[in-house]
């Protein structure tokens, strides 16, 4: 059988492979994947980005490699994604280096010290244009390389110049294309900080240290699990024909429960509605965060809902892990299992806020609003049989006490549902009720506090059921004063 020529054109080619869909964020992540595989303890990202021509370099503490090997890392498709891997072994296909890098400038630097040699090569994008040749070019002498200096015995510096992808098109104005590329990297540091949060909270060797510009990054764990009022499920695994998936469920604190910093970083820049979901690792390393993939709703009674799941490498085809290793299918035994795990444990979630709104209404003998259920629908009315409303009500004229119970219904009626709906969905930690005047408040202690005393709770007990209620609560230094004459004044009379 005849044969022809069939190599692609390396302009075409290349040029393509800047376009598989890597984003800055993604791009970094990759780059630091071949750093965790080289052994490095310590990454750290410079970009300058106030020159006139702006790079970003990613230097490693890593094994090095020599020029050979440097030649081979620098060739597209290296690897074949069927080859047996080490399972500390990040990478795939070959690709993630180049592609990554490509996808954010026109010319990549590689320059790597094994055993306290330096040996270098460059991937120019405009001279692979013009010669329409697969070749890089071989750098004998480093100096003038950004942040070359910083090599020692063993590890990588991986520098991005001719940042065309990064610049946000403001190349001939250094001030707004040094802000964009600030605000690029401001967003891809919690990146960083989430997806390879496990070796950076590991202690002892295989601990990781990711910096950008010298300030070390700190880990996000979605999982807020050493925090008190987290609760885990057991672990579970599901054993395959290519290796073991390993599942653990999580429910994260109610936002009452954290400080608000807290709360916030842990649901990041898009909300705790679309954190919740499946954490899938893959050695370690975080490919997907927050999607059910699927299998539920995002809600906000299930927004405290996490599930992790860690797969080996071995698995990669099983899961058609992609190049970018951000996307993932689930397997269909995997998919079967974790429907169960969904199932059962999303209830969790969803008693933690129905538990919760069910104390607020039960905590007190007099809630100020009353939650029902009408033909099976959930209806909030104020409570007209509030002490606070029912002695103001016996002190007017008979004639307007039908009006003031038709003006409190009123109040119910124009409950605005939708709205408290819209602001609720997703960001419920940020609606509150108003502050009420201490005046207010202090009348409504000399409605209740001899309401609930002559139903025979105790004094401890009215300052307990008091206190549990949001409106004295919040205002708990200024109410108790007036709460203890009340009671002392009680307890005389």
């Amino acid at each position: 059988m005849a044969t022809a020529d069939a190599t692609p054109r390396a302009s075409a080619l290349i040029e393509s492979l800047r376009d598989i869909g890597y984003s800055l964020p993604t791009a970094l992540a990759d780059v630091i994947d071949n750093s965790i595989t080289a052994g490095a303890s310590s990454v750290r990202i410079f970009a300058d980005t106030i020159g006139d021509d702006p790079s970003i370099a990613i230097l490693d503490n890593g094994c090095g490699m020599d020029q050979a090997e440097l030649i081979e890392a620098l060739r597209p498709g290296s690897k074949n994604p069927r080859e047996t891997r080490a399972p500390s072994d990040l990478g795939r296909f070959g690709l993630g280096l180049k592609s990554a890098s490509f996808s954010q400038c026109r010319r990549l630097t590689v320059l790597s010290c094994k055993n306290g040699r330096i040996a270098g090569a460059r991937w120019d994008l405009d001279e692979v244009a013009a010669t329409d040749r697969w070749e890089i070019s071989l750098i004998d002498h480093h100096e003038g390389i950004p942040q070359a200096g910083l090599l020692r015995e063993s590890g990588t510096l991986v520098l991005w110049e001719k940042l065309d992808r990064v610049d946000g098109g403001y190349r001939h104005d250094t001030q707004k294309r040094a802000q964009y590329i600030n605000s690029a990297l401001a967003g891809a540091e919690r990146h960083l900080r989430i997806v390879f949060h496990r070796f950076m909270e590991r202690t002892g060797k295989g601990r990781l240290s990711i910096s950008i510009n010298d300030r070390v990054l700190e880990p996000i764990d979605p999982f807020a699990s050493k925090h008190p009022k987290t609760q885990p499920d057991q672990p579970e695994e599901l054993r395959l024909a290519h290796g073991v998936v390993h599942f653990q469920s999580f429910t994260i604190p109610h936002h009452k429960a954290m400080k608000r910093d807290e709360w916030e970083e842990l649901g990041g820049p898009e909300g705790h509605l679309r954190s919740q979901g499946f954490y899938i690792y893959r050695g370690d390393r975080l490919i997907i965060s927050g999607s059910w993939l699927g299998l539920a709703r995002q809600t906000e009674l299930t927004k405290l809902c996490r599930i992790r799941v860690d797969i080996p490498n071995t698995m990669d085809a099983d899961w058609k892990i992609d190049v970018k290793k951000a996307s993932a299918q689930l397997p269909p035994a995997v998919k079967e299992r974790l429907k169960k795990i969904v199932e059962r444990f999303v209830q969790t979630s969803k008693r933690t806020y129905r538990k919760r709104g069910q104390k607020l209404t039960d905590e007190t003998r007099a809630p100020m609003w009353q939650r029902l259920i009408k033909d099976g629908a959930i209806v909030y009315q104020p409570n007209s049989d509030h002490p606070t409303l029912l002695e103001f009500e016996e002190r007017l004229p008979e004639d307007l006490r039908r009006d003031f119970r038709n003006c409190i219904a009123l109040v119910g009626a124009g409950l605005p549902v939708d709205s408290l709906h819209a602001d609720l969905f997703g960001q419920a930690e940020t609606v509150k009720a108003a502050d009420a005047e201490l005046d207010a408040l202090e009348q409504a202690l000399h409605s209740m506090v001899p309401h609930l005393l002559e139903q025979g709770i105790s004094e401890a007990g009215v300052r307990s059921m008091l206190k549990s209620t949001e409106m004295f609560r919040k205002e708990w230094e200024r109410v108790e004063p007036v709460l203890a004459r009340l009671l002392e004044q009680e307890e005389h009379e």
